[in-house]
């Protein structure tokens, strides 16, 4: 098999995954808290990614890091995993997963809006014209299709789903100036999240799960945070260019419903795949914009799609 064969081969495996993890969340989040979740979440993925680097050969130097790397480590551990996952999963206990996934979604665009500030780049017309599409979508998901009568039936939950997608972005501008690998770069944030993981788990008094929260738990850290990245950022190597895998993330939120309606047991509102296909059209849009002279561009914050 080629390389590029290779590829896609990782790349489906990827996608794959990330299709099932919106469902995971809901089936775990049945037996523990958002805080419990996060807590044995994180400790199964130190644990994996720490073996993968290990397989690798690589454990011993990741350690071997100047002090503002590791300062930087820490900063991006409070992000991810310890207030990304922390929001992320109480909104996910808050709306149901066919809501919570596609807001999540919106993350790519959220970091074109921070990347103006903090990186100092221009928006372009497709950047705007990709968030009028994508928020249209985000409306028509939030108001159930009731657009006229616009209200959120959950806004605290909708409201964590998008502030999910402002942490990530930081996480992944903060990630821009790391010059680590990748793989070692997450173990480390990880690692350095932790113990205020597990701080907050003590006061919040966090439990020793049930096996099916243990089971929920071990799949979050092993999949979500753990073997799905390593995969895709194999995906990105082998590929000859990113955008040939790329595109294949825009599949996930669609296949996911299948899980969603499946395992989790959500009835399918009808205006779920409208505003979804709203989001992915408008990320699309951004992607290989729109108009002439529009320029074709590689997967910006194409590490994660959820």
């Amino acid at each position: 098999m080629t390389d590029q064969g290779r590829a896609y081969v990782y790349a489906g495996a990827t996608v794959l995954l990330w299709s099932t993890v919106a469902s995971a969340f809901k089936l775990a989040l049945r037996h523990m808290t958002p805080v419990e979740l996060l807590l044995w979440s994180t400790v199964v993925s130190v644990v994996v990614l720490g073996l993968i680097l290990a397989a690798r050969g690589r454990l011993a130097s990741a350690f071997r890091c100047t002090r503002a790397q590791f300062g930087r480590s820490l900063l991006l551990g409070l992000l991810n995993p310890f207030l990304y996952y922390v929001v992320l999963f109480e909104a996910y206990d808050r709306l149901p997963a066919q809501l919570a996934q596609p807001l999540n979604y919106t993350w790519a665009l959220t970091l074109a809006y921070l990347s103006v500030p903090l990186l100092g780049q221009k928006l372009s017309r497709r950047d705007l014209l990709a968030g009028v599409v994508a928020y249209a979508g985000v409306v028509v998901l939030a108001s159930r299709g009731d657009i006229a009568g616009f209200q959120v039936r959950n806004p605290l939950g909708v409201a964590l789903a998008l502030g999910s997608t402002v942490i990530w972005a930081l996480y992944w501008i903060g990630n821009t100036r790391d010059e680590r690998d990748a793989t070692v770069s997450l173990f480390l944030s990880f690692l350095m999240g932790l113990p205020f993981v597990v701080a907050l788990g003590i006061v919040m008094g966090a439990r020793w799960p049930s096996p099916s929260g243990i089971i929920g738990a071990a799949y979050v850290g092993v999949v979500e945070m753990g073997v799905s990245f390593v995969f895709w950022l194999k995906a990105l190597r082998l590929s000859k260019n990113a955008s040939r895998v790329g595109y294949l993330i825009f599949l996930s939120p669609f296949v996911s419903l299948f899980f969603i309606r499946g395992l989790v047991g959500e009835r399918i509102l009808p205006t779920t795949p409208a505003g979804l296909a709203l989001i992915v059209a408008g990320l699309l849009i951004q992607r290989i914009g729109v108009g002439p002279g529009a320029s074709n561009r590689t997967a910006r914050g194409g590490i994660r799609p959820m």
